[in-house]
């Protein structure tokens, strides 16, 4: 009789997530702009988002997020070899914001770099540091989301300046092997891209078109029915593939875009809304830092338990969209 086949799998081992210490209210927010709590709350869900301040940036909200991650794995940063961090909002044109990460870690020498995927981006950075373990490129990946949406916001704009927040999240995933196809680890990845939709959410200024840096633009109606259906077929993409259905996840981890759009979402996965992890009320939508943010609240507050299956999953401008399927 033969032996089962060894199976390599990048497996979750830690997270962690860093906030702005400033908390913006709704209340605050129509002190500046023709807009009201009670309108916000109605349309999005958010009740408040952390806009970062000065010496507070991309890299070092990145940077503060892995510490905790590294720490909750019980590793060091010398035990990291791979960096993906996933980002819009980088804190410099080049070199890559994972470098200055790496940099503040003091784990110089690996591999490090950015994708740029906006909300889509850590799924996408799962995707990239997933393939890389199981191929042997590394033993230990960081991969990051982490955002300061706050610089690229038109703040005369209520209709966008309401739903953005910053912050960073991050895990740490080990390369392991087993012959047990229950065991722990990442299932499935499937990522998709369709540039025929840029012009429904945007940043209108760019190095080699502007030389600006630009504001973000959207038209929010049309973003929330591409969602939608973006999400719910590209979770079931990555059920088939891992041969499950819908009924065997425990929790999803979702984009935290809008209340509205996670509701939809779990309505067309016939998902009861407590198998939702929801953060969106506090921290806003923070882009490629929403899904790592929510994953750590979920992790810390002791819902998501070992052999548990869960999906995260997040849609973004390009328009960009993913999902991943694990078993913690």
């Amino acid at each position: 009789m033969s032996a089962a086949p060894t199976i390599r799998r990048a497996v979750l081992v830690g997270t962690g997530s860093a906030l702005p210490a400033r908390v913006v209210s709704n209340a605050e927010l129509a002190e500046r702009v023709d807009t009201s709590d009670e309108w916000i709350v109605a349309r999005t869900g958010i009740r408040q988002r952390h806009i970062a301040g000065e010496g507070e940036t991309t890299a070092s909200l990145g940077a503060e997020a892995a510490r905790r991650a590294i720490a909750a794995a019980g590793l060091t940063p010398a035990d990291i070899d791979l960096i993906v961090l996933a980002t819009a909002t980088p804190d410099q044109t080049f070199p890559a914001t994972a470098t200055i990460v790496q940099n503040l870690l003091g784990c110089n020498g690996g591999i490090a770099f950015d994708v740029a995927a906006v909300c889509s981006g850590f799924v996408y950075a799962v995707g990239v540091a997933d393939s890389m373990l199981r191929t042997g490129m590394a033993r230990r990946a960081l991969v990051i989301g982490a955002e300061t949406f706050s610089r690229i916001l038109d703040w005369e704009d209520r209709t966008t300046c309401v739903l953005f927040g910053d912050g960073a999240g991050a895990i740490v995933l080990e390369a392991r092997e087993t012959v047990n196809p229950q065991a722990p680890g990442i299932l499935a990845t499937r990522l998709h891209a369709d540039g025929a939709h840029n012009q429904l959410l945007f940043v209108d200024g760019g190095v080699s078109t502007t030389g600006t840096v630009g504001h973000l633009r959207m038209k929010g109606k049309e973003v929330f029915r591409h969602a939608v259906t973006n999400l719910a077929g590209v979770v079931g993409e990555v059920l088939a593939e891992s041969g499950h259905v819908q009924s065997d996840i425990d929790w999803l981890v979702p984009h935290q875009a809008n209340a509205r759009i996670l509701d939809a979402t779990a309505k067309k996965l016939s998902l009861s809304p407590d198998k939702v992890v929801t953060t969106v009320d506090r921290h806003a939508n923070t882009s490629a830092a929403s899904v790592p943010l929510a994953l750590d609240v979920a992790m810390r507050d002791g819902r998501l338990q070992p052999g548990q299956l869960v999906v995260l999953e997040a849609m973004g401008g390009g328009f960009t969209w993913g999902a991943c399927l694990l078993r913690l």
